[in-house]
């Protein structure tokens, strides 16, 4: 058993920080690592994104053809409906966004 003033054993890694060490000040990554991520979160409040007038008329589209699929199957459509509902969720809407 080893005393409090005892020498580590040649295997154990110190990183040269007190114990009582803030947790900002000890970070396991590369120095550019952390130069990196600081620089991303620096300019993310200046990233936007853009949508244009296709955007707007994509989702238009996509919200009139998942609206007409809801009044359709509750009119008791078996065919359209979820075909509107499909092409309004599964195409109309994330062209929307993607585009």
């Amino acid at each position: 058993m080893k005393g409090a003033g005892a020498t580590p054993d040649p295997g154990t890694v110190a990183i040269g920080l007190p114990l009582d060490a803030p947790p900002d000040r000890i970070s396991f990554l590369p120095m550019t690592a952390r130069n990196r991520r600081k620089s991303a979160a620096a300019d993310a409040p200046n990233a936007s994104l853009k949508f244009s007038a296709i955007n707007g008329i994509l989702m238009v589209l996509g919200l009139a053809a998942i609206t007409a699929g809801y009044v359709m199957l509750a009119r008791g459509s078996t065919v359209s409906a979820p075909l509107l509902l499909v092409l309004g969720y599964a195409v109309l809407v994330p062209l929307a966004i993607i585009l």
